[in-house]
């Protein structure tokens, strides 16, 4: 069966009271008291200078300056991630057909080399194979966590996507339900990324509710409550052979601004609920 989703002419999908119903049970993914469940992954130090370019990366598991941490932010449990150095924290476990539910705000500290640019960070999903790539993050599919921009999407390393999708005069490409559908992928005319649509983040400083939604190779992404890009088809390429990528760990990256996140859920779904495709 094909799944189409729902036209949007007056207004922007909304994430109904009906969507919470769920029979699964929310897992938490963070236990407020350290880092159990997860490993970091980090980068070399980044030096203005460039002299250090040739110095080995940080690496797994090792993080001399606290770049991910467990901190209280407004009177409840938080991962910090001060965003120093570049890399990303991960689940050691994978995950497929879910519905994940977190909340994350802005900091205020930044870090070379994106002192003059959005904060940013990152929610990468599905994610294989491993660190330390020439984009250094796993392969993955990329909910993006950057000012201005939340909910766009991003394709890490060989992986590719189908998304209705229409094109700016400025040449961009950005999500629309009612248009045709465009295949992103790296390295080609159409590229790896899409603008979201609408823009619903809350301004910086203020606590964000980041949900996705996966269902065998589909992916919604919600923010604050409004549907803003939906993948299908996703996959990626393996010995040359384009294959499913329908599951994977969950990376959140560190990119040089401090971010926190808090409440991270997660709970199995049998499909996606009928408010979002039919």
């Amino acid at each position: 069966m094909t799944l189409r989703l729902l036209p949007v002419y007056a207004c922007w999908l909304m994430v109904t009271p009906a969507m919470a119903q769920s029979s699964a049970k929310w897992q938490s993914l963070f236990n407020g008291k350290d880092l159990s469940g997860w490993e970091t992954y980090l980068d070399k130090p980044y030096a203005k200078d460039g002299e250090n370019d040739k110095t080995p990366s940080i690496g797994l598991n090792n993080d001399p300056n606290h770049v991910f941490s467990v901190v209280t932010v407004d009177g409840k449990p938080a991962l910090r991630i001060s965003g120093e150095t570049f890399g990303g924290i991960n689940t050691l476990a994978d995950y497929g057909n879910y519905h994940l539910r977190m909340e994350f705000k802005w900091g205020t500290k930044k870090w070379p080399p994106k002192l003059d640019r959005p904060r940013d960070s990152g929610l990468l999903y599905h994610s294989v194979g491993p660190h330390g790539t020439p984009m250094l993050w796993m392969e993955s599919f990329e909910l993006q966590v950057q000012e201005g921009d939340c909910g766009d999407y991003w394709g890490v390393m060989n992986v590719l996507a189908d998304i209705t999708a229409r094109k700016t005069e400025k040449g961009a490409y950005v999500y629309d339900p009612s248009a045709s559908i465009i295949q992103f992928q790296d390295k080609t005319p159409v590229g790896r990324s899409c603008l979201k649509n609408p823009d619903a983040e809350k301004p910086s400083g203020q606590w964000n509710v980041l949900e996705l939604y996966c269902f065998g190779d589909t992916c919604v992404h919600v923010m604050n409550g409004k549907v803003n890009l939906v993948l299908t088809k996703t996959r990626h390429i393996v010995n040359g052979q384009v294959e499913p990528l329908t599951k994977g760990k969950l990376q959140i990256q560190s990119e040089g601004a401090e971010v926190f996140y808090r409440n991270i859920q997660l709970r199995n779904i049998s499909q996606l609920p009928a408010e979002l495709v039919k």
